[in-house]
């Protein structure tokens, strides 16, 4: 854990937020283990694990680092807790806050994001049970039950900037379109998704221009004012002709922008050359891989909508500081040795999807993932 990182958190303190060398920390005592400063300018301490996944945990770091591991790597909670030797319940209190962490450190760094292509999708899970067990009362609370998770892929970057878990409606597809326009630069990407007819609604809402239509004739009131998608706004979907579930015709067809647009999209995009859909539903699998709770026909299912979305947020962070990404390595001029003379060399440069959007310039460690300390909001 680096100290150098740590701030006053104090917000009446001059110092604020400051980091080193502006900061006037000092060695205090010990706390639980872990070192603690006092400002210098005012009398507020601080814990070297104040703002890291590791405040308040009571667990030997080492074992709860493997643990976070393993819930990112998809493994249920009391699978976890049997490898590491702890109680189900000690690993059930770490899923939020490595959650809450996660979400933490993945607000920081998408802001502003460059993107030119966007991919839509949504990803069929359940909470507690399906919905055709649903009781009346159950199906009006529209907490359990079917459950899907939206997904907005970058396929150039492999970035997913925003998701959102909810049910399959139109008030969902709003919320992540929101989320993903908040976290880009402002810029209005090449969409693309599947024939649900909610993207089209929800793009237009969020990025749609109000505009006055003119009055007919000189007599009655004006037409009230209306949404049309802008000039930049260009979207296309994937139709998918299925027969016995299976696909037998794939189409494409234009909902918002010209063809002359979605050409010059697709000619100037590095990885599409069509219309389609790939790389979220890839991404889906990987999805899938790295969260227990969505996986198809098994018990491990989740139970509570919270710690779902603190799963996946765990997952999407490991997934995008963390993890390579085999399809945005780098081969090396010039194979180096590993391991003196008998391994094998290397030939590749390891890429993460976080290092491919320019937001970091190496591979984390889930060390440092952890114990990232986020900056006050006021100073982002």
């Amino acid at each position: 854990m680096e100290n150098p990182t740590c701030l006053c958190r104090n917000p009446r303190c001059p110092l604020y937020g400051c980091r080193a060398p502006l900061r006037r920390l000092k060695f205090c005592d010990w706390h639980f283990g872990a070192v603690r400063f006092q400002c210098q300018v005012c009398p507020q301490r601080v814990s070297a694990r104040t703002g890291t996944a590791y405040a308040g945990v009571r667990t030997d770091l080492s074992t709860y680092l493997r643990g976070a591991t393993a819930l990112a790597e998809g493994l249920r909670l009391r699978a976890t807790g049997r490898l590491l030797e702890v109680d189900k319940d000690t690993v059930n209190q770490w899923l939020p806050r490595l959650g809450r962490h996660g979400q933490g450190v993945m607000n920081y760094f998408f802001r502003n994001l460059y993107l030119v292509e966007c991919q839509l999708d949504e990803l069929w899970t359940f909470i507690a049970k399906k919905e055709a067990h649903l009781t009346p009362l159950e199906k009006l609370q529209e907490v359990y039950g079917d459950a899907w998770v939206w997904i907005a892929f970058s396929p150039v970057c492999k970035l997913v900037p925003a998701w959102v878990v909810g049910k399959r409606t139109l008030r969902h597809a709003r919320r992540l379109v929101f989320r993903l326009k908040s976290a880009t630069n402002g810029q209005v990407p090449f969409f693309t998704s599947d024939e649900l007819p909610h993207y089209a609604e929800a793009l237009l809402e969020v990025y749609g221009e109000w505009v006055q239509p003119p009055r007919r004739g000189t007599r009655g009131r004006f037409p009230k004012p209306r949404r049309v998608p802008p000039p930049e706004l260009c979207y296309a979907v994937v139709v998918k002709q299925r027969e016995s579930g299976r696909v037998v015709e794939v189409t494409t067809r234009i909902v918002y922008g010209t063809t002359e647009q979605v050409e010059a999209a697709l000619r100037a995009s590095p990885v599409s050359s069509t219309i389609n859909t790939y790389g979220v539903e890839r991404n889906n699998l990987t999805t899938r891989q790295h969260s227990r709770r969505l996986g198809r026909k098994v018990n491990a299912f989740s139970k509570d909508p919270d710690y779902l979305e603190h799963q996946l947020t765990l997952a999407f962070a490991y997934y995008h500081f963390v993890i390579p990404h085999r399809g945005l390595r780098q081969r090396l001029p010039r194979s180096l040795p590993t391991k003196g003379r008998q391994g094998s060399r290397k030939k590749w440069n390891q890429v993460t999807p976080a290092m491919a959007a320019g937001l970091t310039d190496h591979v984390w460690t889930m060390d440092e993932l952890l114990s990232f300390r986020v900056p006050p909001k006021q100073l982002w």
